[in-house]
């Protein structure tokens, strides 16, 4: 039987680095701006992330500062 490693981005702090490498990779559409479909397909479909861990990532990424995530319907 073989053990199973710890997930590469089971760490928040390390998901959430990943997802601002992947932020960073695009041009903005506003200012400032680019859209979450540009770091959700690399984080969960190239880096296998789960969905937990990409949402725990970006979770901490937000609250560190680094994103806003506006929400529907505020200006």
């Amino acid at each position: 039987m073989q053990m199973k490693g710890d997930r590469p981005y089971s760490d928040p702090e390390k998901a959430a680095r990943r997802i601002m490498e992947h932020a960073r990779a695009f041009e903005p559409i506003q200012v400032g701006r680019i859209y979450i479909e540009k770091i959700n397909y690399p984080m969960l479909y190239q880096d296998k992330a789960t969905p937990a861990e990409y949402w725990a990532g970006l979770q901490h990424a937000i609250s560190q500062g680094w994103l806003e995530y506006p929400r529907a319907g505020r200006s």
